[in-house]
């Protein structure tokens, strides 16, 4: 089971790489892709991992430099080139601080001690930040030259900064166990209804809108769950 885990949070870091690539070359649909299926197979590795009798020390820092290049570094290159081109000071700081705070997090992560971290996260993770940024791209990604919206700049500079806090903070997101307990016995049913609904946006070229949707609705309501099943236990 940890050389699968394994296996998984390398198929992330290539994924992670493969974004820096494609932003340098200035495709950033495929770019933004690439750190959403990056995000898809750390969560998968998290699965897995979880399912070890004995935990794995290397896998967990493993997965730890894999998230700072796919979910810190990659979208921080994605969203600069994307969207402001030349040099810009304001959002060169902002997305270094992003970069600050997603090593800050994971750190802090891999020294909490893991009865802590039960059904939920201290801090909003990585992945959700790195898929948040990814998405937002995808919203507006234009196959040829055309000028972004002019709120464009500014609303993606307030959204880096809003992630790089809440990465850092004390609220809590839950993790996978804590999806688990949320969904019960209706994972598989909310999962079918999750691909069925991203098949259908997939043929209205609207996926950009769902992927980000999604992700906006775990930033917002997911510590409020958290606090619901904190009552219920």
């Amino acid at each position: 089971m940890n050389y699968l885990a394994n296996f998984l949070s390398i198929l992330s870091l290539v994924g992670g790489f493969f974004s820096i690539i494609f932003s340098l070359e200035g495709h950033f649909t495929f770019a933004s892709w690439a750190i959403i299926f990056s995000v898809i197979f750390d969560g998968m590795d998290g699965l897995i991992a979880r399912q070890n009798i004995t935990p794995s020390e290397f896998g967990k820092e493993l997965d730890s430099l894999v998230d700072v290049i796919s979910f810190g570094i990659a979208p921080a290159i994605l969203g600069y080139i994307f969207i402001y081109h030349n040099f810009h000071l304001w959002s060169t700081l902002a997305l270094l601080l992003y970069l600050f705070c997603s090593v800050w997090r994971l750190a802090k992560y891999n020294v909490t001690p893991k009865e802590n971290l039960v059904n939920c996260f201290s801090g909003l993770p990585t992945t959700a930040s790195g898929g948040i940024l990814a998405s937002f791209i995808l919203i507006f990604r234009k196959g040829h030259p055309v000028p972004l919206p002019q709120f464009v700049p500014t609303v993606f500079l307030f959204l880096v900064l809003i992630l790089a806090f809440l990465m850092v903070s004390r609220a809590r997101y839950l993790n996978l166990d804590g999806l688990k307990q949320l969904c019960g016995n209706r994972r598989r049913i909310i999962v079918l209804a999750l691909t069925i609904v991203l098949v259908i946006e997939v043929f209205l070229r609207k996926m950009g809108i769902t992927v980000f949707t999604l992700f906006l609705i775990y930033l917002i309501f997911s510590p409020f769950v958290v606090k619901r099943l904190d009552h219920s236990l």
